[in-house]
């Protein structure tokens, strides 16, 4: 999964910004009826799981649960569209993918596991991260554009502050993978894999 899943994640969070930022208040009572469709999907996309066994079962109830996460952080951005919602709509879709992930690395075992796991969890702290520092950033630019020149220049040292505690957070998760990779192996080869994790991101 790794770069391409943290790749598709980022995307939706950015479509999530674009999509919010065109998003229209709708009537309540098109609300209601969006959220009790979204509700029915899901209890019928739940209810097709039964006929499956052990992971994929579970792996299927994810997805369920997920595309339900996702429809509902959509919809309340779509209600009543701000930065923040938009913000949430790219976490819930970061944790949906995450969950399923996370399911399916039990069809493996031990190492192979353990890193398929860690992978998972560093495609969800490097979206999570993303939409932080994009919300951060689109407060501090909105901020900015009421206030002085020097109010801008915050800002901007805002952004930057964000996207280093981004990459921080990044840098940590993906540092997990590579010391868990290590674990496949033993004696000096496994230290001077320990090494070269902590060489490469700085620990």
């Amino acid at each position: 999964m790794n770069k391409i899943n943290i790749s598709s994640i980022v995307l939706a969070i950015s479509l999530a910004y674009s999509v919010s930022a065109m998003a229209q208040n709708m009537p309540k009572s098109e609300y209601k009826a969006a959220e009790k469709n979204i509700e029915a999907e899901y209890k019928s996309a739940k209810a097709k799981c039964d006929s499956l066994a052990d992971n994929a079962k579970d792996i299927c109830k994810a997805e369920a649960k997920g595309k339900e996460k996702v429809a509902k952080a959509e919809l309340e951005a779509s209600y009543k569209p701000s930065k923040k919602a938009s913000y949430e709509v790219g976490v819930a879709k970061a944790e949906a993918d995450y969950a399923v992930a996370k399911e399916k690395c039990d069809d493996s075992a031990g190492n192979v596991k353990d890193v398929c796991v860690k992978e998972a969890k560093a495609a969800l702290v490097s979206a999570k991260a993303d939409a932080k520092a994009q919300l951060k950033t689109s407060k501090a630019n909105a901020t900015a554009k009421e206030e002085s020149s020097e109010a801008r220049m915050k800002a901007t040292e805002k952004g930057s502050e964000a996207r280093q505690d981004a990459a921080a957070d990044k840098r940590d998760a993906e540092y997990a993978v590579a010391k868990e990779k290590c674990d496949a192996m033993s004696g000096n080869a496994k230290d001077l894999c320990v090494d070269e994790a902590k060489k490469r991101y700085g620990k």
